[in-house]
């Protein structure tokens, strides 16, 4: 693996809805805290693991290998994570990782605790569709927040 610090996991289970495209409500844990996402995946990896296939056409590996740059070409503005299919040799420790399906129910963890999830589904032909590549960016943008949501002892609320 080219980063063996990569301390983040990326699990998707994938599924069709059969929606235009949209993003449901989200939910935030107190814990939830972007400086320690931005910290954790600046410049690293981000670990993918793929479950299942909405797009039945596809083989499973063709599917696979086709959803990772639709994902980074979406990817969140900040921070400069890369995502990547490649297991590390060591399961990390804190495990943080995204939990889903498409439609899309993604949850962000750090170990057990789920920090932040949202629903979000699109009707697509494939993984380029380019409204798979949208719902994937406004997903991002609602899983892992860049502003403080809650008050902490380390940052007032709204302050960056």
């Amino acid at each position: 693996m080219p980063r063996a610090r990569s301390l983040l996991t990326l699990i998707a289970a994938l599924c069709i809805s059969g929606c235009q495209g949209a993003i449901g409500g989200a939910d935030y844990a107190p814990q939830y805290d972007f400086s320690e996402f931005f910290a954790a995946t600046d410049g690293r990896t981000f670990r993918v693991i793929v479950s299942g296939n909405p797009f039945p056409a596809l083989s499973t590996a063709e599917f696979d290998r086709r959803l990772l740059p639709v994902m980074q070409a979406n990817r969140p503005p900040r921070p400069r994570l890369t995502f990547t299919y490649d297991v590390p040799a060591e399961k990390p420790r804190p495990d943080y990782r995204l939990v889903g399906r498409f439609y899309v129910f993604a949850v962000y963890c750090r170990n057990e605790l789920a920090l932040s999830q949202t629903t979000a589904s699109t009707l697509a032909s494939g993984p380029e569709d380019q409204r798979v590549g949208q719902l994937l960016g406004q997903l991002f943008l609602v899983l892992f927040p860049d502003f403080p949501l809650f008050w902490n002892s380390r940052r007032p609320f709204l302050m960056h």
